[in-house]
């Protein structure tokens, strides 16, 4: 892997994540499936990745630019992970564990400071446990999840690798 450029290393991964939007917006807008608010925060997670990777690949840079554009992504990585490991969680809690459906996310745009807005939707809900698709039996949550740690190692094990094979950084 220390073999792939930096360049096409990103443009695959910004490909791969706008290939998970669109899929994402697929299931809302034509399978008529509603994103909880955990949701609406990993796609802007994903899309984050993908600005990154984009900007990264059109950029193509060297050296410490590669590990400026390596480290962003695994962070927004490590992010949309976090969320949807949460996501994960709230889907395999017993029934009368899960939290009550909260108002969407929309109307707490309206209503409340965008600080409370953040914390309640990362909070989660009865919404977010719910699994209204699955494939291989994963959830939504499940791939997601899998698809960021996937980033996130590939990213790790990637700059390790130009770390130990150039120690100056070129």
């Amino acid at each position: 892997m220390k073999h792939l450029s930096p360049r096409v290393l990103f443009a695959l991964t910004a490909l791969g994540c706008a290939g998970l939007l669109g899929f994402g917006y697929y299931l809302q807008f034509v399978e008529h499936l509603e994103p909880c608010p955990m949701c609406i925060f990993q796609r802007l997670c994903f899309l984050a990745v993908v600005a990154i990777t984009g900007v990264g690949a059109l950029h193509g840079p060297r050296g410490a630019g590669v590990h400026v554009y390596g480290g962003l992504t695994v962070v927004a990585a490590l992010i949309g992970g976090g969320i949807a490991g949460r996501q994960v969680w709230l889907q395999h809690l017993p029934a009368d564990r899960v939290p009550a459906c909260g108002p969407g996310l929309e109307y707490m745009l309206e209503m409340f400071p965008l600080a409370e807005v953040i914390k309640q939707a990362l909070r989660g809900t009865g919404e977010c446990a719910a699994v209204d698709w699955t494939f291989l039996t994963l959830s939504i949550a499940e791939w997601s999840l899998a698809c960021f740690s996937l980033i996130v190692i590939t990213y790790l094990v990637y700059l390790a690798q130009r770390g130990r094979a150039r120690p100056d950084w070129r």
